[in-house]
């Protein structure tokens, strides 16, 4: 009998082992499948927009400076960027889907205001020089996104939009030329822009000004906030969300790494500065099949444990063949849940797979044991076994504790069942032996 109980064990062991095989094929299938959805989220970023990310305003200017050198005079390209000493930021997101087949992506359509002024003190030195560019200049990541509506004035004056910036290191934006003569006898310089702009998930911007404040809204529920600054305030509903930020030069050394972004082409640190959101798209489902398949194996022990435990318990043998088709039906769960997710959802999915894989097993447990009674039970334990998986997948925070608590009470309950069990005989001991 011994002998017998250890041979079932290793051929359990190697059935096990075996059945990693068809779940790593089914995990392959979920991140190939992620993989195609991030493709057609590429392609649609590429006829539309992609994320967006703003820096600016800012003023540049590019004028001639006469040097001498060893007695020989010549004239040098010399640059100037001015930052602004107040930027007040206000954004409204609305987001829209586009789809291409089973698979969509998340767009939005934002609305920014910016508010603030330049103090242009220190572009003085221009007064005898021969000015090439003088821009004010918006840097946008996709400009693709800029939509009609958008518009930029500067003391009360509307200028006219022309694209790009004139900048190596951030060519993509919108700027609008500047007339000295009309700047030099303000020490102020007030602006107002109004930016309509079309992004994929990710909208950022760059905390430019002086003191700089930012106040977004959006009618979307699952934000992740990005960048080296957290908001100051949110407010998070089933309706959407609000934040707000706020900053100023002292916790940004925005300018100095500004310039080296501009004129040393190191824009690493430059590009970490930014305040904004990253929409999440909480219903990823194949980041849920994934997660569920990491318990796939788990699952298996715990199932081939029950019908081990019938075994010695009732001292009814079940054979290696019986335990392979159930450990197949186990996987099979996983395929279902996957094919099934991207058409009606995950949770719908779950659900019917669940319930397929479930009253699939009873039957076939019933038949096997020549009992229904007992493959009602089954169905009964498969299917609290599936809604304590579910609770995992649904509380990321304490999925870890929730699966050790299950882990623990298992194998508690497999202890204390089998206290009295003499593994030498195959049958409980006597009350009065034990």
């Amino acid at each position: 009998m011994k002998q017998r109980i250890e041979t079932k064990l290793i051929i359990i062991i190697g059935l096990i082992v075996l059945l990693l095989i068809p779940i790593f094929m089914i995990q392959n299938l979920i991140d190939e499948r992620s993989e195609l959805q991030q493709q057609v989220q590429a392609e649609i970023a590429k006829s539309s927009s992609d994320e967006q990310r703003v820096i600016g305003p800012f003023i540049h200017a590019q004028y001639l400076e006469t040097v001498t050198v060893d007695g020989k005079t010549s004239e040098q390209l010399m640059n100037i960027t001015l930052l602004p000493d107040s930027l007040n930021v206000s954004s409204n997101l609305s987001t829209f889907e586009k789809y291409r087949g089973i698979y969509k992506a998340l767009l939005y359509r934002s609305q920014n205001q910016f508010e603030g002024q330049f103090k242009i003190n220190s572009l003085a030195v221009l007064a005898d020089k021969k000015i090439k560019r003088l821009n004010l200049i918006l840097a946008i990541a996709d400009i693709r996104g800029i939509g009609q509506g958008s518009k930029i004035s500067v003391n009360e004056r509307e200028y006219e939009l022309l694209p790009g910036t004139q900048l190596n290191q951030l060519p993509e934006g919108i700027r609008i030329e500047l007339d000295y003569d009309t700047l030099r006898e303000r020490a102020v310089l007030p602006y107002r822009i109004d930016l309509n702009l079309q992004g994929m998930r990710q909208l950022a911007f760059a905390p430019v000004g002086k003191n700089s404040s930012l106040t977004m809204q959006a009618d979307w529920p699952h934000p992740s906030f990005v960048g080296d600054y957290l908001p100051l305030d949110s407010t998070i509903s089933a309706q959407g969300f609000s934040a707000h930020w706020q900053t100023n030069y002292f916790a940004t050394n925005l300018q100095e790494l500004f310039n080296q972004c501009l004129f040393s082409s190191d824009c690493t640190l430059f590009k970490q500065r930014s305040m904004g959101v990253n929409l999440v798209d909480s219903v990823n489902h194949y980041l849920k099949n994934y997660r569920a398949s990491n318990y796939a194996i788990l699952v298996v022990v715990l199932i081939f444990a029950s019908f081990f435990l019938l075994e010695v318990l009732r001292d009814e043998p079940i054979h290696p063949v019986q335990y392979g088709f159930v450990g197949l039906a186990l996987a099979v769960f996983y395929l279902l849940l996957i094919s099934l997710s991207e058409h009606v959802g995950f949770n719908i999915a779950y659900l019917l797979s669940a319930l397929a894989s479930a009253a699939l097993l009873s039957v076939y447990v019933a038949g096997m044991l020549k009992n229904s009674k007992h493959g009602g039970l089954f169905l009964c334990g498969v299917l609290f076994l599936y809604s304590l998986l579910y609770g995992l997948l649904s509380a990321e925070d304490y999925a870890l504790l929730m699966g050790s608590v299950l882990v623990f009470a298992v194998l508690s309950l497999i202890m204390l069942l089998t206290r009295k069990v003499n593994w030498y005989g195959a049958q409980p001991q006597d009350e009065e032996t034990s």
